[in-house]
């Protein structure tokens, strides 16, 4: 495994404190726009994920890549996580890596 580079767990509200860094979050897909696609952030804000995949609207999707601003992450792998995803408990863990564990996760 690759440690030289870590990517942050992310939500929406926490991915303006990593702009120009490695970040990995996961969305549930509301469109793809021709390669952007706009995903629902597991704190319910709206990500715009450059370079996605072509995942299947309500799906769940990991991505892996570059934020370029608060609301927007150039994507450079992307999983497929399907229709059914615990976005609470997710969301719950990046509040945890990016405070009190932080240590544990970066």
């Amino acid at each position: 495994m690759d440690t030289s580079s870590p990517a942050a767990l992310v939500n929406a509200e926490i991915l303006n404190m990593f702009v120009g860094r490695r970040v990995r979050t996961v969305v549930q897909v509301q469109r793809n726009e021709g390669g952007v696609l706009v995903g629902l952030s597991t704190d319910g804000h709206q990500l715009t994920i450059k370079s996605a995949m072509d995942v299947s609207v309500s799906h769940f999707m990991e991505v892996y890549g570059i934020a370029e601003s608060n609301q927007t992450i150039r994507a450079e792998i992307c999983t497929d996580f399907g229709p059914n995803f615990d976005a609470k408990a997710f969301d719950g863990l990046c509040k945890l890596a990016s405070d009190k564990f932080k240590h544990l996760f970066l």
